[in-house]
């Protein structure tokens, strides 16, 4: 139970803000919020469970202190391309 509240917790605060609720924001301007609510929830979980699964793939074949080396050194190059503009 600890992990599923860290879980929530830490996607939570991740999309507090971001464009996804900004788009969520907009949509239900448009179609109302119940619409927009749950076309947000469906996308999220669709996303989610293709990123779950492939975490699922990869934390079997790679060891995880190469998984978050990996995971810092992308966070880290799409920050620069972000600030270049090339992205």
């Amino acid at each position: 139970m600890e992990n599923l509240i860290a879980v929530f917790v830490a996607i939570f605060l991740a999309e507090l803000g971001d464009k996804t609720q900004l788009t969520t924001i907009a949509f239900a301007s448009k179609y109302g919020w119940k619409t927009a609510f749950l076309g947000a929830i469906l996308g999220l979980a669709a996303v989610n469970f293709i990123g779950a699964l492939l975490g699922d793939a990869i934390g079997d074949v790679l060891p995880m202190e190469l998984i978050h080396k990996g995971a810092g050194v992308l966070f880290i190059v799409f920050g620069v391309l972000m600030l270049l503009g090339k992205l």
